[in-house]
């Protein structure tokens, strides 16, 4: 019964940080395998567990998701879908050493963008010009690469989507914000789809319940607490969060 509690607990904490500003990977894989399970399988429970808060929080915003540099919503959805699932599909196909042998790498190149994330993001802005703004093509070959990194990992992968997309067509974070969620929730269950057939996955179906039910919760609060929150304070809370499970993780490698 504890254990239940504490892995609800976890995916509503999940689910909250994917909606208001991402880190939810940083809560949810540690917690897992904090509990038994094997990291590949961690990150395919992580994805599918997290999958309906996203939607919740893609379902809150979806009347403020503007299309993006000329994309319509429905491309880009369709782009971060396919690219989820092969991102699924090389985390199953890869020996599982391999993404063992990566996590600790994954976790800190998360930690770094989601610390220098936007200061790189002006840094790129004022290289690239003020005049230089990503076409159709670009944004949805960019939104390809990133989903498929969301499919393989996915942490970090909205703070990602949202350097490309304020560098790349000059987009305040807050007005990007409802078609993260949008494209987060795509690319879970573009991953979340493939990983429901890995026998591991079924095998800690009360831990994936848990951490489901947790995070609709969290992801349904979450997207309604985003426009109230400090951004400053949520971010120190996240990369806080985030040093401390990279740091573990290379520790015990």
């Amino acid at each position: 019964m504890y254990d239940i509690v504490v892995i609800v607990l976890v995916g509503v904490a999940s689910g909250t940080l994917n909606a208001i500003g991402g880190g939810g990977t940083f809560v949810a894989l540690p917690a897992l395998v904090a509990f038994g399970v094997p990291p590949v399988a961690a990150n395919a429970v992580s994805r599918i567990a997290l999958a309906p808060g996203a939607v919740a929080s893609a379902w809150v915003a979806r009347r403020d998701a503007a299309p993006l540099g000329g994309t319509s919503t429905r491309a880009l959805t369709a782009v971060s879908v396919v690219g989820g699932a092969l991102g699924a599909v090389l985390l199953l196909a890869l020996p599982s050493e391999s993404f063992d042998a990566a996590l600790p790498w994954l976790l800190l190149f998360a930690t770094l963008l989601l610390a220098f994330g936007g200061r790189l993001s002006l840094l790129i802005a004022r290289a690239a010009g003020e005049d230089a703004v990503l076409g159709p093509r670009a944004v949805l070959a960019g939104q390809f690469v990133l989903a498929l990194y969301g499919g393989y990992f996915g942490g970090a992968v909205g703070i990602l989507m949202m350097a490309l997309w304020s560098v790349g067509l000059r987009l305040d974070a807050a007005a990007g914000n409802p078609m993260r969620l949008v494209q987060l929730a795509a690319i879970y269950l573009g991953a979340g789809a493939l990983f429901l057939f890995v026998p591991d996955v079924r095998g800690n179906l009360p831990l994936l319940l848990g951490m489901l039910a947790g995070a609709v919760a969290g992801g349904w609060a979450g997207a309604h607490l985003a426009r109230r929150l400090s951004a400053r304070l949520l971010k120190g809370s996240i990369l806080t969060v985030a040093a401390t499970t990279t740091t573990l993780y290379f520790l015990a490698a």
